[in-house]
């Protein structure tokens, strides 16, 4: 029988006849899978831009005075 055995050549055939065979079922496969994909990248790209138009335009000077305090002025608190 040489270096394969039945099982071998049995398997090769399953992989030709998925890849090669059935009219088309791979490329017809990955053809939904890209359009799939593109209405994804649509449906993420049209969220986010609703998101930007419904965000508030705040102003910089007024996120300065809500920030948080830095480490420093924590331990500076800290320490008293």
């Amino acid at each position: 029988m040489g270096t394969f055995s039945i099982w071998h050549w049995l398997i090769v055939l399953v992989v030709v006849l998925v890849l090669f065979g059935g009219g088309g079922k791979l490329s017809r496969l990955m053809g939904d899978f890209g359009k799939g994909l593109k209405s994804f990248k649509k449906q993420v790209k049209d969220e986010s831009a609703d998101n930007a138009e419904s965000a508030p335009v705040t102003n910089n000077a007024e996120t300065e005075k809500v920030a948080s305090p830095t480490a420093a002025e924590n331990d500076k608190a800290a320490k008293g």
